[in-house]
């Protein structure tokens, strides 16, 4: 499956282009497309990824009823150039 491309199950390759620690102990990672127009949201608590060993990849695959439209057009543009980043420099499974 190349990076763009859909599948016949319509699963999308997206990159990490964003992690946010809060103030809850929460981490909240962003995984976008190559273009940066939709992107997956995930929120996990800090201690359950360590308890659990839960890695953080340069890349995941996502059902594409899974992800929201990016709408501003900033955004896109720095999520594209974020995606370009990690893909030129990890491969998918890389733990970040």
């Amino acid at each position: 499956m190349s990076d763009s491309d859909t599948d016949a199950a319509e699963t999308v390759r997206c990159w990490l282009v964003e992690r946010t620690y809060t103030d809850r102990g929460l981490i909240d990672l962003v995984y976008a497309t190559p273009d940066g127009g939709r992107v997956r949201r995930k929120q996990i608590s800090a201690t359950i990824m360590r308890q659990r060993d839960v890695e953080t990849t340069a890349a995941t695959t996502v059902a594409a009823s899974d992800l929201e439209p990016v709408d501003d057009e900033a955004t896109r543009d720095r999520y594209r150039e974020e995606v370009e980043r990690v893909r030129a420099a990890h491969a998918p499974d890389d733990e970040l």
